[in-house]
C-alpha cells in the first residue's frame, strides 16, 4: 500500500473535512526510510472516522475526530486502524475533540479493539481508559486510552462501539431474501440522497386486517447498537420459534433497519450527508434534503389513513451515550387512562428482558424533541397507538442485585431485539396459542443476574489487552 507520510500538522480542527488515508505518522524532521513502529492511520473505509493525527512523542498521539459532514457540531463516533507496528509498542492515544461533555467513559466504559488475527471485537480493560478535561484543548474533554501492539503483521481497528455498516445491512437482508420465507418481503422504499437503498421489510403470514407494528432504526447513524436490537427482532420474527409463529399469525411488522443509510457509510455520529439531524424534520421532511424520512413518513401516513391498517406501535430505535441499560421514552398524555395504558408495553419488557430498566423509562413532551418521530408521530396518530424511543446503552447494564455494570455485546445487543419481539405475545395476550401453554425456550432465560455471573469478555488469546504501564 502506498503511505501518505506526515511529521508536522497545520490548520485547526476546523479543516478537518476528510479522513486520515494511510497516514504515516513519523517523528517531526524524520527524512529517511519508514521504520516499523512509524504507525499507520487509516479511515477511508464504510463507517470509518478519523480526520488528523498530532504526534506527541514515540509513546503518545493526539487524535481528532472528523465532525459528521456539513455539520461540524457533532464529534463523537471514530472508527479507525492502526498498521505498521512494532512488537510490544507501547502507545498513549488521546481522542481531543469530543463535542459532547457527559459520557459514559466517566464510568467505565472503553472502546473497541480487534486486529486481522483476532476478528473478533472486545472492549479495551476499563483501567486503560481515562477521560478528563484537558487544559491543553481548550478544556475540551479528552479519552485517552493506553494499548499494547503485539504481533507486526496485523492491521488493528478502534471503534466508538461495535460498528454496523450499511453493506453489513444489505448482506444480511439479502442472505434472508436467499431463504424464500413466504412470510417475509423485502422491498425498497426510497433511496438515500447517495442512492443507498431505503428498505422496508414485512413480515406476516398474510396482510388481512391485522394488528401493525412499525420499527426503524438508525436515524442517528453513530448508534450501532440499534442495528443489533434491529437484527435481534427480525431473526426471531422470521424464525421457527413456535412465538415467532403466533406473532406472524396475529400481527403485522413492518421494519426499516436503516434510516439514514449515507449518514451510517459515511461514519457520521447524528447526521446525513447534508449535515441534517433526520429525527429534527418528521414534521416537513423534503424529499431531495431527507428523501429517506419523506419517504417513510409518507409511508405512515397512507397507512394511517387506511381504515384496513390498524397501525398500533411505532418504535423507533436508537443507542444512549450517557445512561445504562435499555430503556423507552414516551409520550405525555392529558388522558390518564391513555397514560396508563402506554406504560403496559415498557413494563411487560422490563419482564421479559433483564437489561430492559423501567425506572429509566420516562414520558415527556420536551420542546427540543418535537420534531422527533415519537413526538410527531404521536401527534399524528390516533389515541390507540403508541409511539416509543427504544433507547439502548453504548456501554453496559445493570441486574436486579448486581453490584458492577454488565458490558453489552453483539450478541445481548441482539438478545435485547429479540425480547422485544417477544414482547408483543404479552402485549398481545397470545399466550394461549403457544402450544400446551408452555413456557418456550425464550421465556426461560438464562439468569443474567448477579447470582449467575455472565462468561468472561475476555480470553488468554488477547493478550493485547493486558494492562499497559509506560
Amino acid at each position: 500500500a502506498s503511505f501518505v507520510t506526515q511529521t508536522a500538522v497545520t490548520g485547526g480542527e476546523d479543516a478537518l473535512v476528510g479522513n486520515v488515508n494511510k497516514l504515516m505518522v513519523s517523528p517531526p524532521g524524520y527524512s529517511g526510510t519508514p521504520r516499523k513502529g512509524h504507525l499507520v492511520f487509516d479511515a477511508c473505509f464504510e463507517s470509518g472516522n478519523l480526520g488528523r493525527v498530532d504526534y506527541i512523542s514515540e509513546f503518545e498521539f493526539d487524535l481528532f475526530i472528523r465532525p459528521d459532514t456539513c455539520n461540524p457540531r457533532f464529534r463523537v463516533w471514530f472508527n479507525f486502524t492502526v498498521e505498521n507496528v512494532r512488537e510490544t509498542q507501547r502507545v498513549i492515544f488521546n481522542v481531543v475533540n469530543f463535542s459532547k461533555t457527559k459520557s459514559l467513559y466517566r464510568d467505565g466504559m472503553s472502546p473497541v479493539v480487534k486486529s486481522t488475527s483476532r476478528p473478533k471485537w472486545q472492549r479495551l480493560p476499563a483501567k486503560n481508559v481515562y477521560y478528563y478535561r484537558c487544559p491543553d484543548h481548550r478544556r475540551n474533554y479528552v479519552m485517552s486510552f493506553a494499548f499494547c501492539f503485539d504481533r507486526e503483521d496485523d492491521v488493528y481497528q478502534f471503534a466508538y462501539c461495535y460498528p454496523y455498516t450499511y453493506s453489513r445491512l444489505q448482506h444480511y437482508l439479502a442472505s434472508l431474501e436467499r431463504r424464500n420465507l413466504p412470510y417475509l418481503q423485502r422491498e425498497q422504499l426510497g433511496l438515500s440522497v447517495q442512492q443507498r437503498r431505503l428498505d422496508l421489510l414485512t413480515i406476516t403470514n398474510s396482510e388481512r386486517e391485522k394488528k401493525l407494528v412499525f420499527l426503524t432504526a438508525r436515524v442517528h447513524p453513530g448508534e450501532s447498537p440499534a442495528s443489533f436490537i434491529c437484527q435481534g427482532v427480525i431473526d426471531f420474527l422470521v424464525s421457527h420459534h413456535p412465538v415467532a409463529q403466533i406473532l406472524r399469525d396475529h400481527v403485522i411488522f413492518k421494519i426499516v433497519p436503516m434510516l439514514n443509510p449515507d449518514g451510517v457509510y459515511l461514519g457520521n455520529y447524528r447526521c446525513s450527508l447534508m449535515g441534517f439531524d433526520l429525527n429534527r424534520h418528521w414534521q416537513d421532511p423534503s424529499p431531495w434534503a431527507h428523501p429517506t424520512l419523506h419517504a417513510v413518513k409518507q409511508l405512515i401516513v397512507q397507512m394511517n389513513q387506511d381504515p384496513r391498517v390498524s397501525l398500533e406501535f411505532y418504535i423507533d430505535v436508537h443507542a444512549h451515550s450517557t445512561m445504562l441499560n435499555g430503556f423507552m421514552y414516551g409520550n405525555v398524555f392529558e388522558d390518564e387512562e391513555r397514560v396508563q395504558r402506554q406504560a403496559v408495553f415498557p413494563r411487560l419488557l422490563c419482564q421479559n428482558a433483564p437489561d430492559f430498566s423501567f425506572s429509566n423509562t420516562s414520558f415527556n413532551r420536551d420542546v427540543v424533541k418535537a420534531g422527533t418521530g415519537r413526538r410527531f408521530l404521536g401527534g399524528l396518530l390516533d389515541d390507540t397507538s403508541y409511539c416509543y424511543t427504544l433507547e439502548v446503552s453504548f456501554y453496559s447494564y445493570m441486574t436486579a442485585g448486581s453490584t458492577a455494570p454488565v458490558p453489552y455485546t453483539e450478541e445481548t445487543y441482539m438478545k435485547l431485539g429479540r425480547n422485544v419481539a417477544r414482547t408483543f405475545l404479552d402485549y398481545y395476550k397470545l399466550n394461549n396459542f403457544v402450544k400446551d401453554n408452555r413456557p418456550t425456550p425464550i421465556q426461560r432465560k438464562k439468569c443474567m443476574r448477579s447470582c449467575c455471573p455472565p462468561p468472561p469478555f475476555f480470553s488468554p488469546q488477547f493478550k493485547f489487552l493486558s494492562l499497559i504501564v509506560l
